[in-house]
């Protein structure tokens, strides 16, 4: 009988976001005849109405917390002092910011998530977001000589120093995307140590029609287009631009309206635009929703203007449910729409591009209907949860040395 690989799994998020739900999607199919994985976590973070905890639990994985201390004093005032002191140079600054984040947080975290893999002989550490984010997992791997898996979802912010513990402890660095591989590779980390697992999506789940939705967010008003975004309320995700873009084509006297699924920290501040834009009436912010994909099945175009990604997931839910979508033209997106056929790509930032790309899909169904065919066609054929899953085990079987 082949001995399971024994896993530690670190995750030093604060909030569950598109990379936390990829990677439940890996550890409901992972196998566990082969893999035996306890999940370390910094927070126990909401996922609407639930928990990580309780998500965890629901498909039968292990979870730990490794509470964080609250940064003391003299570490909140040296960074001031270092900030105020090298104004005039930023790579110093950052480095003396860095030095001192290492000494409070960092290295008694990588202490403590030693003391677990030592003692209880892990054989594998897999952690997930990307390098700069788990430092600390680098260096307790590095102490207690157990092999790493790195899995990277979004594209990275790296630093030399970054790139030397990776290429120095990392086994195998998954990029979710070959332009997150592209990424790693320009940021200092070594070829060979990357390789792409493309993110997945079930082709064969049961999908909703969208209908009960679409009804009541029109209500009366079925002529209407639904432009729709998914995702946290954060700025990254560029949702002023899309709010600015609704509003000319209002202005142009195009019947649509905007539909945000999500909720965070941006909320407050992007009612207040739609209200001074004047174009309140026509946006509806539906907050956080436990089962988002009927949301986006009631939309006409699924819209994720990023200014980063890996591989979005919100994407591939929309192509296979036929939507056509228009993105911006960064990493992941750009490499999973295929612009001009399965969608449209417009620069970060330009709401004048994405208002023009929106009005030509607004006023065209038939070019709604084939790009979001050609959508559908292009997930199944490239972005299958299996080929994802099967991915990720043999990297993981590899680097512990049970492939």
């Amino acid at each position: 009988m082949t001995t399971r690989t024994r896993i530690l799994l670190l995750d030093t998020g604060n909030e569950w976001g598109g990379g936390t739900n990829s990677l439940f999607e890996l550890l409901k199919r992972i196998d566990r005849e082969r893999f035996d994985i306890t999940c370390l976590f910094y927070r126990d973070y909401s996922k609407g109405q639930s928990t990580l905890s309780r998500e965890l639990a629901a498909i039968g994985m292990p979870l730990r917390l490794l509470p964080q201390r609250k940064q003391p004093l003299w570490a909140k005032l040296a960074k001031e002092l270092a900030r105020g002191l090298l104004a005039w140079h930023k790579p110093w600054r950052q480095a003396l910011v860095k030095r001192i984040e290492h000494a409070w947080r960092i290295a008694p975290n990588a202490a403590a998530i030693a003391r677990q893999l030592r003692d209880e002989r892990f054989d594998l550490l897999y952690m997930n977001n990307q390098p700069r984010s788990n430092l600390e997992g680098y260096l307790a791997a590095e102490q207690t000589g157990v092999p790493v898996v790195q899995h990277c979802r979004i594209e990275p912010l790296m630093d030399a120093a970054d790139a030397a513990i990776v290429n120095r402890v990392a086994s195998k660095v998954i990029g979710v995307s070959n332009g997150v591989v592209g990424a790693l590779v320009r940021h200092g980390v070594q070829a060979d140590k990357c390789v792409a697992v493309l993110n997945g999506i079930d082709p064969d789940q049961p999908l909703p029609d969208g209908r009960a939705v679409r009804e009541q967010l029109l209500a009366g008003r079925e002529h209407e287009i639904v432009l729709g975004a998914v995702g946290q309320l954060v700025e990254r995700k560029g949702l002023r631009f899309l709010l600015q873009a609704t509003a000319e084509l209002l202005r142009r006297q195009l019947p649509v309206r905007l539909l945000l699924v999500g909720d965070g920290p941006q909320r407050a501040e992007l009612e207040r635009l739609a209200a001074s834009l004047g174009i309140a009436g026509q946006v509806v912010f539906a907050g956080f929703q436990p089962q988002p994909l009927a949301y986006t099945a009631a939309m006409d175009v699924c819209v994720l203007v990023s200014q980063s990604e890996g591989l979005p997931r919100v994407l591939l839910e929309a192509m296979l449910l036929a939507k056509p979508v228009v993105a911006s033209r960064v990493v992941g997106s750009q490499e999973l729409v295929a612009d001009g056929d399965s969608g449209l790509l417009v620069p970060y930032a330009d709401s004048a591009a994405l208002a023009d790309a929106l009005a030509a899909l607004v006023a065209d169904a038939g070019l709604r209907q084939h790009m979001g065919q050609a959508g559908e066609a292009r997930v199944k054929a490239q972005y299958t949860i299996a080929r994802y899953v099967a991915g990720t085990e043999a990297i993981l079987a590899e680097a512990a040395g049970k492939s």
